[in-house]
């Protein structure tokens, strides 16, 4: 038990797997003496959420962009939840009118001989795609790593969090729709991080005093479940 023991020993060298060794004793002493920090972060959270422009309107850095995104998000929850109308047909309509109304602006501006703005490129450059797919790359070997340790029962903390998030959505999508998930998840994702941000030292340190509570409790579990098949295999000796 124990080898998935913590998120914050997990280290990205493509494999999914930490770094373990004589280098570990350091790393960890020094983890210890430091504050406790949510997500295990050694980085200020803006740059943790990535420090690009993303991360400018998660953050509300770009008010006008985060409070867009809520009242886009709240209007295609209303359309889709209560006038009932197939997600599909409404994507397609709403495409093709914003196609005819370009292309008949591009057409109108032509026939005026007038100049239309340029449009920026969206092209994704080498270095961004290799990147993301590294990212990727770590993140899949860590879920198969996960996975491994679950079917072999090597570690009952991660077992014990996979099933409660399994349960929770399982109960959630059995009371709500698809499309309010998405609402509440979306408004959730542009609203919790810019609070966190904002109330970062308190909610650090209430999360750190949890976190120990939690490591209490699961130590005494764990150290019960490692002596039951011992005591199993006395009483079929007997």
């Amino acid at each position: 038990m124990g080898h998935s023991d913590d998120l914050c020993n997990i280290e990205g060298n493509g494999d999914g797997r930490g770094n373990n060794g004589a280098s570990g004793a350091p790393s960890t002493s020094a983890a210890s003496s430091s504050a406790y920090k949510l997500f295990c972060r050694e980085t200020s959270f803006h740059q943790m959420m990535g420090g690009g422009k993303a991360a400018d309107v998660i953050l509300w850095r770009r008010r006008r962009v985060s409070f867009g995104i809520i009242v886009a998000a709240t209007v295609a929850w209303i359309i889709f939840e209560y006038s009932e109308l197939p997600f599909l047909s409404v994507s397609s309509d709403v495409l093709l009118i914003l196609i005819v109304l370009l292309f008949l602006r591009a057409n109108y501006a032509a026939f005026r001989k007038k100049q239309l703005p340029a449009l920026p490129e969206l092209v994704l450059s080498e270095e961004m795609v290799n990147h993301a797919a590294a990212s990727f790359r770590v993140k899949m070997n860590y879920m198969l790593l996960m996975a491994h340790d679950i079917t072999l029962g090597k570690d009952f903390k991660l077992f014990f969090k996979v099933v409660i998030v399994l349960w929770l959505l399982s109960v959630i999508g059995s009371v709500i729709s698809f499309f309010t998930l998405a609402y509440i998840g979306t408004i959730i994702f542009i609203t919790v991080p810019a609070l966190y941000n904002k109330f970062e030292d308190h909610l650090d340190r209430y999360a750190g005093k949890i976190h120990r509570q939690f490591s209490r409790h699961y130590k005494i579990v764990d150290e019960s479940i490692s002596r039951l098949p011992r005591s199993i295999s006395k009483d079929k000796e007997l």
